[in-house]
Formats: C-alpha cells, sequence, structure tokens
C-alpha cells in the first residue's frame, strides 16, 4: 500500500479523505453519542439519497444535492423537534423514507441507463476525486473551527441543556447548529463508508473513546485517531482484498468497537464481584 501510496494519486486523495472523515466523525460523533442523536443523525443521511438522485437528474454534482438535501433534512427536523407535537422518532423515520423514496424516483426519472449508485450507499474511497477532496477540506474546516470556537458553550449544553440557557446561552442556536454539523458531517463521510454505512463510522470511534474518557477534549481527539486506525487499516484491507472500502472501514471498526466493549464490560463485572467479595 506504501509503494502505491507514492504511485497512484487515487490513493493518495483516499489516504487524505480517510483522515478528513475521521477528523468530523471523532468530533462530531463524541457530540452525537452524547446528545443521544444517533438515529436522527442516520435520519439526516438518509434524506441525503434524494439529493444523490437529483443530482443525476437535473445534471449537477450529486454530493452538491446530497448537501442541500441534508441540510434541509436537518433544519426541518430541528424545527418540527422544536415545536412539538409530534414524536422525534416519527420525525426521523419520515424523513428517512422520504429522502430514499425522493432518491429512487428521481434516478427512474432518469433516460437512458440508470448510474451506479454503490459509491454513494456503500462508499468507496478509491474514487475520491479532487472535487470531492476540496469539498471535504472546506466542510472539515468549518466543522473543526465551530466546535473550537464555541467549545465552552458545547461543554455546557452537552452537561445540562436546562443550565445552559440558564445561564444565557442561545440553546435553540446550539442545537439548529448541531443539526447542521451533523449534515456536513454526513456530507464528508458519504464519499467514505456511504449513505446506508454512515451511522457505524460516525458513532464507532467516538462510542469507543468514550469507553476510555471522560473528558469531553480528551474523547474527541481519541476518537479521530480511532477514526484515523479504522479508515487507514479498512483501506489497506480493502486494497489488498479488492474489495468494498467502505463495507472494510465499517466491518473493522464495528466489531474491534463490541470486542473492546465486551472486555470492558467483564472487567467491570469482575471489579464489582471482588469488591463485593471484600
Amino acid at each position: 500500500m506504501i509503494h502505491a501510496l507514492f504511485e497512484y494519486q487515487f490513493m493518495q486523495n483516499a489516504l487524505i479523505a480517510s483522515i478528513l472523515a475521521s477528523i468530523v466523525c471523532g468530533i462530531i460523533g463524541v457530540i452525537v453519542i452524547e446528545k443521544k442523536l444517533v438515529m436522527m443523525s442516520g435520519g439526516i443521511a438518509h434524506t441525503a439519497y434524494g439529493g444523490v438522485g437529483l443530482g443525476y437528474l437535473l445534471g449537477f454534482e450529486p454530493i452538491i444535492g446530497a448537501f442541500v438535501f441534508s441540510i434541509s433534512a436537518a433544519l426541518g427536523i430541528g424545527a418540527i423537534k422544536r415545536r412539538g407535537g409530534v414524536q422525534a422518532d416519527v420525525i426521523i423515520g419520515l424523513f428517512w423514507s422520504l429522502g430514499m423514496a425522493l432518491g429512487i424516483v428521481f434516478i427512474a426519472l432518469m433516460p437512458g441507463y440508470p448510474p451506479d449508485l454503490n459509491s454513494y450507499l456503500f462508499g468507496n474511497i478509491l474514487s475520491v476525486t479532487r472535487a470531492d477532496l476540496y469539498l471535504m477540506i472546506l466542510l472539515t474546516f468549518f466543522i473543526v473551527f465551530i466546535v473550537i470556537a464555541l467549545f465552552h458553550d458545547w461543554k455546557a449544553y452537552l452537561f445540562d441543556e436546562e443550565f445552559a440557557s440558564i445561564i444565557g446561552i442561545n440553546t435553540a442556536f446550539l442545537e439548529y447548529l448541531l443539526l447542521i454539523l451533523v449534515a456536513m458531517t454526513v456530507v464528508v463521510l458519504i464519499r467514505v463508508a456511504g449513505i446506508i454505512l454512515v451511522l457505524a463510522l460516525l458513532t464507532a470511534p467516538a462510542a469507543m473513546a468514550s469507553i476510555f474518557l471522560k473528558k469531553l477534549k480528551s474523547r474527541m481527539i481519541f476518537a479521530v485517531l480511532f477514526g484515523s486506525f479504522f479508515c487507514i487499516i479498512g483501506l489497506w484491507i480493502s486494497y489488498k482484498l479488492n474489495i468494498a472500502s467502505g463495507a472494510c472501514i465499517v466491518i473493522l471498526s464495528v466489531v474491534i468497537y463490541f470486542l473492546i466493549y465486551a472486555i470492558h464490560t467483564v472487567r467491570i463485572k469482575m471489579k464489582r464481584k471482588s469488591i463485593a467479595l471484600k
């Protein structure tokens, strides 16, 4: 893989994309898990499929369509959720289904043969182009900047939303902003893991970091490191075995998470047993 990295442009693009994806999924993933927004993130991700289909139908870049649909879904879910009256899981399920259905319809309306959507559904990091990288760099920079600039507000918001509101933090703004950041993260991850698999890469590194660490900043840093490890090793495996890169990355991350979680659970049980016997 090292030889291929220096020889082939697509391998260099894939490596850069994996690092960018690891940064955003590590940072936003920690916040998503802390606020229990995993399923909402999945709803936003699947809504992006409608934008991909619209991009193909109207002849513009599908990733731009995914971006527009993801942002729209994030704002729509946030607005309905805050107004109340409808359960959040109902809203998420409807947006989830609507996005996928619109994508199918838009693709069906295209003249000629339908395009191969596997790279958008399941990810293909080896097909990342320079244009994809530029968009990923822009979104990653924006996400990191926003999180760092409002880091203390995020800490208060995650610790206790009611307390954050009392001390003067605009929690409604932070909630909408968080959903928009999730939408941007989904767009960054689409080319790496795909719409179907993006949820695992968004949550597995962050969930693993939460097992070992409690401080928000430390969890974000380690989640980025874990994500980088999963992406790079998964990329190497997919290159060697000539199989889908997104699937390799997700399988690796999920298997290692479950292994770490099982070991951690056993250690806690053994520790409690030893304390009870004393």
